[in-house]
């Protein structure tokens, strides 16, 4: 047999392990959405895909895949593909409404897809407040809002929300966020002036500063506004993801102008009601008390005292009187947790609000193992 001759016989052997291989594949999700609708009738007729749907579980089946993954695919591809297949399974029932801060081509609604993946019915809204009334009013099973970026800070608009609203936090998603130069023109020396969010605008200053100074920077309500903009304005740029770039159809002329490399938005998911504890959770609070020497102390000392770890405060204008503020506290752990349910109980007796806004998984990233 020739070499020639050989490598095709290999080829072709590798070819039918492939189809295969794929049979088996298709054959096992298949069986994976059966066994998934019997999960389901195990639970009843129940009126809402949201019914169906359990966080917790969502988020211990994709911390197994990162723990079985070996390569050679990357834990981000490996969660990609089960993220899509678990989502076709839950749409088999009926798919979850799922409203965020549009229009199309954010990036809150690539975190949308991230979170849910694409068999869900994405309602892009124009505001963070409207996003609060869908899901409130039930119009849509959960939604998606910004609530901080790792070199701008916090959304307040969002934490703000919350003070007049008892929607839960249902999960986060964590997402690093490149941005890019979108235009017609073919150089920068043909722009006069480039659209974008004002959060881009400052994550990409030094960029423009460098390569753009002289050109006019106009903030609008969005990313994909400013690429909606610019789809027949030559003369104009827009900061935008590659996704604005193909649904608005303006090419990218620079990639990746971000300052910072590690630019990560952080997005919340919120919903009508609390979840169980998934293993590896976080909880927010809202906490305020009246003001006075060592308040802050004393409404922190519980966590210290129960060894609870706290993460992350903000404070915010309670909106019921001059100079009196909440405080938004995340920690490690779940409300069903015995360090954390005893830290709550002492809270009680030294904070005149104690909320809990949100018990939920943590954000499943590649790269990271549970445990």
């Amino acid at each position: 047999m020739s070499e020639e001759t050989s490598r095709k016989k290999t080829l072709e052997d590798v070819r039918a392990r492939i189809d295969a291989l794929d049979e088996q594949i298709q054959k096992m999700i298949s069986e994976r959405a059966e066994m998934a609708y019997q999960v389901a009738e195990t639970k009843g007729k129940l009126p809402h895909a949201v019914d169906y749907f359990r966080p917790e579980r969502e988020a211990q089946v994709l911390r197994g895949v990162l723990e079985r993954n070996q390569g050679p695919l990357s834990d981000e591809e490996m969660l990609r593909l089960f993220r899509e297949i678990m989502s076709a399974c839950m749409a088999r029932q009926e798919p979850l409404k799922i409203a965020y801060l549009g229009p199309e081509g954010t990036f809150t609604q690539q975190a949308v897809h991230r979170h849910f993946g694409h068999s869900v019915q994405a309602l892009g809204h124009p505001g963070i407040e409207t996003v609060f009334e869908q899901v409130q009013g039930a119009e849509a099973d959960f939604g998606v809002v910004p609530i901080e970026n790792s070199t701008q800070g916090i959304v307040s608009h969002t934490l703000d929300m919350f003070l007049d609203s008892d929607l839960k936090i249902c999960g986060e998603v964590e997402m690093r966020v490149h941005h890019n130069l979108l235009t017609h023109s073919s150089s920068l020396a043909g722009l006069e002036r480039v659209y974008a969010h004002h959060q881009s605008l400052s994550q990409c200053r030094n960029w423009l500063r460098r390569n753009l100074p002289k050109v006019e920077t106009l903030p609008v309500s969005s990313n994909a506004e400013a690429a909606r903009r610019v789809r027949n304005a030559p003369e104009a740029g827009a900061i935008a993801s590659r996704s604005a770039a193909e649904i608005y159809g303006v090419p990218v002329l620079f990639s990746r102008i971000e300052d910072n490399p590690d630019n990560t938005t952080r997005f919340l998911v919120i919903g009508r009601q609390l979840f169980s504890r998934s293993g590896d959770d976080k909880t927010t609070l809202l906490l305020a008390g009246t003001e006075g020497p060592g308040l802050l102390h004393a409404m922190l000392e519980p966590l210290a005292r129960h060894s609870v770890n706290m993460t992350r405060i903000e404070s915010r204008p309670a909106r019921t009187g001059r100079w009196e503020y909440v405080f938004f506290v995340d920690i490690d752990g779940h409300i069903e947790d015995e360090s954390v349910a005893g830290a709550l109980e002492s809270l009680q007796a030294v904070s005149d609000q104690v909320r809990v806004l949100g018990s939920y998984p943590r954000a499943v990233m590649p790269g990271s193992r549970h445990g």
